[in-house]
C-alpha cells in the first residue's frame, strides 16, 4: 500500500485522544504484516520490535501519535443542545458552523453541527468575535434531552472532526488529523523496509496515544523500551501563508524539517532541545539519502519527544517533522513529497544508525 493510500485511511479514521482503539486496530494490522514482535500495552501504544542484523543490547525508538484532537460532551440542553469541552488545542475560532461527529456511548456515530448565530441576526458587535468553547453547542437536530439520549449520546462521549481527505495541485493533500496521521503512514513505510533490511541496532516503532491529551502515552512506551536514542514524527506548523510571513522559515514542499528548538510556552512549560549527535546524524543521512533538510526553532510547539527525553535517566532524542498549514483544524494541508522525503531520510538514519553508538555529551 502506497504512502498516500495509508494516509487517506488513516485521515478518514476517527481516533480521539483516549479512544483511539480504531487507529490502534489498524496500526497494530499494518505493523503486523511486516513482524511478529508485536504488542499493545495497557495503555493503547502499538510496539512492532524489529531485530537488528546481529544481536545487540542497543534500540532505537521511532514513533508517531495515533490520537487526534476534538471535544467531550459535557451537558445536554433540556431542548437538545449538546455542551462540549476541548479535548486538546482545537481552535475555537474554527469550530461555528463546522460539521462533527460524535461517538456515541453505544457505539454509533452521529453527526452534528457546531451552532453559530445566523449571519443576517448577528449584532455589529458580535460579528467579530470568537465564541469560547464554553458558549460553544452542537446541535444534532434534536429537540430535547430525551431525543438526545435515544441517539445513545451520554456525557463523557468524544466528539472529532467530520473526517475528509482531499487531493490538490502539486501533490498535496488536504485531510483531517494530518496530525499525526502523516507520521504513522510513514511508520508503517519504515517497518515495510525494516522486515527486508535489518539495520545495525534493534529498532521499535511505536504508535502512541494521548499525545493530544498532554503527552501521556509515549513516556511509557520509552520506559519499557530503554532505547539508547528515539526519533519522534510529527508535523510542525509551516509559517508560509499569506498572513504568516514564514515566522519560523518553514515552507510546504521544501523537504522534511529537523526541529532544533520547541518550546510550548503555555501551560505545559515543556520542548525538546535535540541531542546534538542525532543533530549531527540526521544533517548527515539528509545529505547521504539527498533529502532536501529544513530547520526549525519554534516557540508554541509541543511533541511527544518531550517527555520521552525525560525516562530511563534521559533520553536521546530529536523531532522530525514535515510542514504543515492550518494546523488543529479540520482540514490540514501537507505535501506527500515532503512525507516521503521524511520517511526516506529516516530509512536512512536507521540503515546507518551505528551498533555501539555513543551518546556521551
Amino acid at each position: 500500500m502506497s504512502l498516500e493510500s495509508r494516509l487517506e485511511r488513516y485521515c478518514l479514521t476517527i481516533a480521539t485522544s483516549g479512544r483511539e482503539e480504531a487507529m490502534i486496530e489498524a496500526i497494530k494490522a499494518d505493523l503486523g504484516a511486516f513482524t511478529k514482535d508485536i504488542s499493545v500495552d495497557s495503555f493503547g501504544n502499538v510496539m512492532a520490535r524489529f531485530e537488528a542484523a546481529k544481536p545487540t543490547d542497543h534500540t532505537v525508538m521511532v514513533f508517531a501519535h495515533t490520537d487526534q484532537l476534538g471535544m467531550i460532551v459535557t451537558k445536554v440542553e433540556d431542548n437538545g443542545f449538546i455542551r462540549v469541552v476541548r479535548l486538546g488545542g482545537v481552535p475555537e475560532r474554527v469550530l461555528p458552523g463546522s460539521v462533527v461527529k460524535i461517538r456515541a456511548h453505544n457505539g454509533s456515530l452521529v453527526t452534528g453541527v457546531m451552532g453559530t448565530p445566523p449571519h443576517h441576526l448577528t449584532p455589529e458587535a458580535m460579528k467579530y468575535v470568537v465564541p469560547t468553547i464554553d458558549k460553544a453547542y452542537i446541535d444534532v437536530g434534536a429537540t430535547s434531552a430525551k431525543d438526545v439520549a435515544d441517539l445513545g449520546i451520554e456525557i463523557g462521549d468524544h466528539v472529532a472532526y467530520e473526517p475528509r481527505f482531499e487531493k490538490l495541485a502539486n501533490d498535496r493533500i488536504a485531510g483531517t488529523s494530518v496530525d499525526d496521521r502523516g507520521g504513522c503512514a510513514v511508520l508503517v513505510g519504515l517497518g515495510e523496509y525494516l522486515a527486508k533490511n535489518p539495520v545495525a541496532v534493534n529498532v521499535v516503532l511505536v504508535g502512541t496515544v494521548q499525545e493530544e491529551f498532554n503527552l501521556r502515552g509515549a513516556a511509557l512506551a520509552a520506559e519499557k523500551i530503554k532505547p539508547v536514542a528515539a526519533i519522534s514524527l510529527d508535523l510542525v506548523a509551516a509559517g508560509d501563508t499569506p498572513e504568516m510571513g514564514t515566522p519560523n522559515g518553514v515552507q510546504v514542499g521544501a523537504g522534511p524539517v529537523m526541529g532544533l528548538y520547541s518550546f510550548h510556552g503555555r501551560g505545559t512549560l515543556n520542548g525538546v532541545i535535540p541531542h546534538p549527535g542525532l543533530v549531527a546524524h540526521t544533517e548527515k543521512s539528509a545529505a547521504k539519502a539527498k533529502v532536501s533538510l529544513q530547520r526549525h526553532a519554534t516557540v508554541g510547539l509541543l511533541t511527544d519527544a518531550s517527555y520521552v527525553q525525560l525516562v530511563n535517566g534521559g533520553t536521546p532524542s530529536i523531532d522530525l517533522c514535515w510542514p504543515t498549514r492550518y494546523t488543529h483544524t479540520g482540514v490540514e494541508m501537507c505535501s506527500l513529497d515532503d512525507l516521503a522525503g521524511l520517511e526516506k531520510l529516516v530509512t536512512e538514519m536507521l540503515s546507518s544508525f551505528p551498533a555501539t553508538w555513543d551518546s556521551a555529551r
